[in-house]
């Protein structure tokens, strides 16, 4: 056993190393000189940016925990970088990876990554929104209906989203987000270098018309009968049902002692419901042994169907970068890969975010239990200003009341206070 898993981490080595990196991001000092703000939303002031921290919590080295962090809030950021050369994946795995952390708690905007193609080169200087890109992919977030994480695949000039809800997380932990491409048409999704998803371009996205369609010159034949039930042609209706009447006078009615029928009018019995009716007679009803279900039109060919064994095809992938609306702003990104073997990611996730998650949830909660602490302090100490000031006002009204006191009764009082000395 100790053997085989010897030989399974050495050929995850080896594939490691044989891969090749068609970009890589840690964020350091010198990120800006890579990485360009783009001019989209500036004009109009909804634009944001993009700052190098550590953020509030995070695990191993400070610098090496640095990414890029969004801000302010309720803003458009984008920025973006170049790949060292354009990278087309035929016959070749892609895979993209990248580490967020959602420090905020985002509640409303997204997390993911774009790759651009190099036909894009001259709209990278605004690079926005309306810029066409090779593959959307991450977590998108927005109160309690939106919690997915996206996989947007463009095919023939439209976007295609996965059709599989794939959750993503939403605590305010770094995690690290995988998405694999293969040359059999398959994908897969990592989590956490967990497997979450994985799937057909073909059964999973719509990017093909369907195979087979409803031949539209079909037409349902005369004959055809969707009746699933029939009323009993043998049954008969019973002999005088027809006579019970639904009504009759009401027997225990008597006229009023004082009813005139001068004045009244002739007195007439109320009616009320007979017990002996029975309702409309209807035969009962039987299986159709005509029924043929219903009817559906037959499956053809669809014409406008052709096959592509190539949907995983992506052609020069040549710039990556980050385009995002959020309302709370504060999302950190690290660790980007883009590579043409899953195990080059799974070592680089290995090598980064597990080294340091533990590390970093242990800083988190540290946090959060300081600020409980703090928020805890700052309630006792209002509620303590609370009751001193509730005393100082019982001290004035008494002191009013003594003042507000008539004469009289003070009078009275000191005439009492003379009486019990004596």
């Amino acid at each position: 056993m100790k053997l085989l898993l010897l030989a399974a981490v050495g050929c995850l080595l080896i594939a490691a190393a044989t891969a090749e990196v068609m970009f890589e991001e840690k964020f350091d000092d010198t990120w800006d000189k890579r990485w360009h703000k783009s001019s989209w939303k500036q004009s109009d002031g909804s634009a944001g940016g993009f700052t190098l921290t550590a953020g509030k919590w995070f695990g191993g080295d400070e610098a090496a925990a640095k990414g890029i962090q969004t801000g302010p809030d309720s803003k458009y950021h984008a920025t973006w970088a170049e790949m060292k050369k354009a990278y087309t994946n035929k016959d070749k795995e892609l895979v993209v990876q990248f580490q967020v952390k959602h420090e905020q708690d985002l509640d409303c905007g997204g997390g993911y990554i774009k790759l651009i193609p190099a036909s894009s080169k001259s709209k990278m200087k605004d690079f926005g929104g309306e810029t066409p890109y090779s593959i959307m992919f991450g977590p998108d977030i927005c109160g309690y209906s939106t919690r997915k994480t996206h996989v947007i695949l463009p095919y023939k000039d439209k976007n295609h989203l996965v059709k599989k809800d794939i959750k993503c997380e939403t605590d305010q932990l770094s995690h690290v987000y995988t998405l694999r491409l293969m040359p059999n048409n398959t994908y897969e999704v990592y989590i956490d270098l967990k497997k979450v998803e994985s799937g057909s371009l073909y059964d999973d996205f719509d990017m093909l018309p369907p195979k087979k369609i409803k031949d539209p010159k079909a037409q349902k034949p005369e004959d055809w009968d969707e009746r699933e039930k029939i009323a009993d042609p043998e049954d008969k209706k019973p002999a005088g049902w027809d006579d019970i009447p639904a009504t009759i006078v009401d027997p225990d009615a008597k006229k009023p002692e004082d009813w005139s029928n001068e004045d009244d009018g002739e007195w007439e019995a109320p009616t009320i419901p007979n017990p002996e009716y029975k309702g409309e007679w209807k035969p009962k009803m039987i299986d159709n042994p005509a029924y043929k279900g219903i009817w559906v039109a037959p499956d053809i060919d669809n014409p406008e169907y052709k096959h592509d064994d190539k949907l995983y095809l992506i052609k020069d992938i040549k710039y990556i970068g980050f385009e995002l609306w959020q309302v709370k702003s504060g999302s950190i990104f690290d660790n980007i890969l883009v590579t043409d073997s899953i195990d080059a990611a799974l070592k680089f996730g290995e090598d980064t975010w597990a080294k340091i998650k533990d590390e970093e949830k242990a800083a988190f909660d540290k946090v959060k239990e300081a600020e409980k602490a703090a928020a805890e302090t700052k309630k006792a100490e209002e509620g303590s200003k609370d009751d001193e000031d509730d005393e100082y006002d019982t001290e004035d009204e008494d002191d009013k009341a003594k003042k507000d006191a008539p004469s009289a009764t003070l009078e009275e009082s000191a005439d009492e206070d003379e009486k019990d000395e004596l």
